[in-house]
């Protein structure tokens, strides 16, 4: 147990880490890696991951972790047009739960549905950008699954969302059809 990798100096348990990530079928390291060659371990961008600062020293007050939320929010509106598609069918269901006068109960119910065909785009579209930066522009069956998975989600939580509209929206309007629409004046 002494040599275990959470007994070990931070130091250590890096390079414990390391030898597992990148050691072949084996276990022995096909290509070591060299801590004096920084490059080496390096992504692209030219940012270590290994020593990349925790989450919570990037976004270290309330307002800037807004702000990362606000980016992907914003650049998920830019560039899916399912969710741009969901958010014009929620203003909807706003606006006709407030003309039907539906109960505060029955619109809560709305924006809970309607906020989670939402955010389960957002996390389709995350995942989708994963996929694509772990594969480039290669094929895998597991990326098409995963991808497909997380598409079948949004889909099952807008259908989902389309049966509560349903059994909130249909009596009143049922109802409103049946007594005709008051007169105006």
């Amino acid at each position: 147990m002494a040599n275990s990798p959470s007994r070990l100096p931070e130091r250590s348990r890096l390079a414990v880490f390391r030898r597992r990530v990148h050691s072949g079928p084996t276990g022995v390291d096909p290509a070591p890696i060299s801590e004096a060659d920084p490059a080496a371990t390096a992504e692209p961008s030219g940012m270590d991951p290994w020593r990349r600062p925790p989450s919570w020293q990037v976004a270290d007050n309330l307002g800037k972790s807004f702000y990362y939320a606000g980016k992907g929010l914003v650049y998920a509106i830019r560039t899916q047009r399912n969710l741009r598609i969901h958010m014009v069918m929620a203003v909807m269901a706003f606006g006709l739960g407030l003309g039907l006068r539906l109960s505060a109960l029955e619109m809560a119910v709305i924006s809970l549905t309607s906020g989670l065909v939402m955010a389960l785009e957002l996390v389709n579209t995350a995942l989708e950008a994963v996929v694509d930066l772990t594969l480039g522009s290669k094929y895998h069956l597991l990326a098409e699954i995963a991808k497909d998975c997380a598409a079948a989600a949004v889909l099952m939580a807008a259908v989902a969302s389309l049966m509560v509209a349903a059994w909130l929206f249909l009596p009143p309007l049922v109802l409103l059809l049946q007594d005709g629409f008051p007169a105006a004046g």
